[in-house]
């Protein structure tokens, strides 16, 4: 099987004051074709740097790419070290040249004398056109593929896609990798780690790989075969397996969210929901509506963070909070029935919580959150403890609370 490694070039990756974003989007694009990525690297602006990166990836994969260091600055340093790594001299190409100072002389500037650098290509190798000043560089070595890349994201991501993807389609042609995202919520990845066994021992194929973030529990399954209509079916049969395995903790496929997932259900029941927030300070609603079309079901939205704000808002009675506690079982009930009363909607969810980092109590600690969720006939009520600090917190409690609304939605 092909295989792919990325370096990624530049002081300013190095010290995280530039997130590397085109060694994700070219995983994506490569592994779209049957070619995966299996390493990759971060070097300085440094020549030997960038060769030893280029050894490194050399000795992983069958295709290296790189991106940036092909400017014209001093601290541009991809093509120097592409000739030394090739083993050949920089040569000038007359017809690079010309069409950078054409590039200018289009824009009524003088081309300044040091993009010339830009003209100079490893003897052998094939420039590769971009939008910008910036040829890109394809070389073969020792029956590899090398290619440097831009890093300008707009830059990179064209000069692939028209001079680099089509060749390693045709590379690719005869094996078939196929991918398929599996979306949980519920439970952590050691839980469900436990509960696949032996489908993700590795060396398996399909092979499956998770990830977590924020909650959000992502299977990756893996299968590689000759042609995609093979791979295809190993995908299905393994997909089958999992949502059988897992049942409810699978929420969605592909990049779903949970919003969109619970969107889909209350547009496809003719259902509507409105929301009462404190501790989540309207994340709860900002997730709802970054679904396009989230009007279809989504009414109202309040942020109540007083206990004043409940009352006069909401009705929530001011001696239930004296009583029990603005983050307390029987407000957060109050507060969805309030909030579906006023807005007339099939559904309301109220939460109440300490989001910290201050606040807490021995009852009480940081992270307490309670979560109702109102159908006219129940309110359903969970009480939670989150970890974390107060970003993570709230937006787990908004996380959960439109989890709990899909399982609702789905009896």
């Amino acid at each position: 099987m092909i295989k792919a490694s990325i370096v990624s070039v530049g002081n300013e990756v190095l010290a995280g004051k530039t997130v590397d974003t085109n060694a994700a989007h070219l995983s994506s694009e490569l592994l779209s074709i049957g070619i995966p990525v299996v390493s990759s690297y971060v070097v300085r602006d440094e020549i030997d740097a960038i060769v030893r990166g280029l050894e490194l990836a050399s000795a992983d994969a069958d295709v290296v790419l790189t991106t940036g260091g092909l400017g014209p600055t001093d601290d541009d340093l991809t093509r120097q070290a592409f000739a030394r790594f090739l083993g050949v001299e920089l040569e000038l190409r007359d017809e690079l040249l010309e069409r950078i100072e054409k590039f200018f002389a289009g824009r009524n500037y003088p081309m300044p004398e040091r993009n010339k650098i830009q003209a100079y290509i490893p003897a052998g190798a094939k420039a590769l056109a971009n939008i910008g000043t910036a040829p890109g560089i394809m070389a073969e070595s020792k029956s590899k593929i090398f290619v440097a890349l831009p890093g300008v994201p707009m830059e990179m991501k064209q000069m692939f896609e028209e001079s680099v993807l089509p060749e390693l389609k045709r590379l690719a042609s005869d094996q078939a990798m196929v991918v398929k995202k599996l979306k949980c919520f519920g439970a952590g990845e050691s839980t469900i780690a436990g509960m696949l066994g032996t489908m993700m021992r590795r060396g398996r194929n399909p092979l499956i790989n998770s990830t977590a973030s924020s909650g959000i529990i992502t299977l990756h399954i893996i299968a590689t075969a000759e042609d995609n209509e093979t791979a295809e079916q190993m995908v299905m049969e393994d997909e089958k397996t999992l949502r059988n395995t897992l049942g409810e903790l699978v929420y969605g496929f592909g990049d779903q969210s949970l919003a969109e997932v619970v969107g889909e259900k209350l547009a496809l029941q003719g259902k509507t929901l409105a929301v009462a927030e404190s501790c989540t300070g309207g994340l709860l609603a900002k997730l709802l509506t970054d679904i396009p079309g989230s009007s279809k079901y989504f009414t109202y939205g309040w942020v109540t963070y007083s206990n004043q704000a409940k009352s006069s808002q909401l009705g929530v009675p001011a001696e239930l909070i004296e009583e029990h506690g603005a983050v307390s079982e029987q407000v957060a009930r109050a507060m969805a029935a309030g909030v579906r009363n006023k807005a007339g909607t099939d559904y309301a969810i109220g939460i109440t919580g300490i989001a910290g980092p201050a606040g807490g109590s021995e009852q009480k600690p940081v992270g307490t959150v309670y979560i109702g969720i109102d159908s006219g006939n129940e309110c359903d009520i969970k009480s939670c403890i989150f970890s974390g600090n107060r970003r993570f917190i709230r937006l787990r409690a908004a996380q959960t609370a439109l989890n709990l609304l899909r399982l609702k939605l789905n009896i």
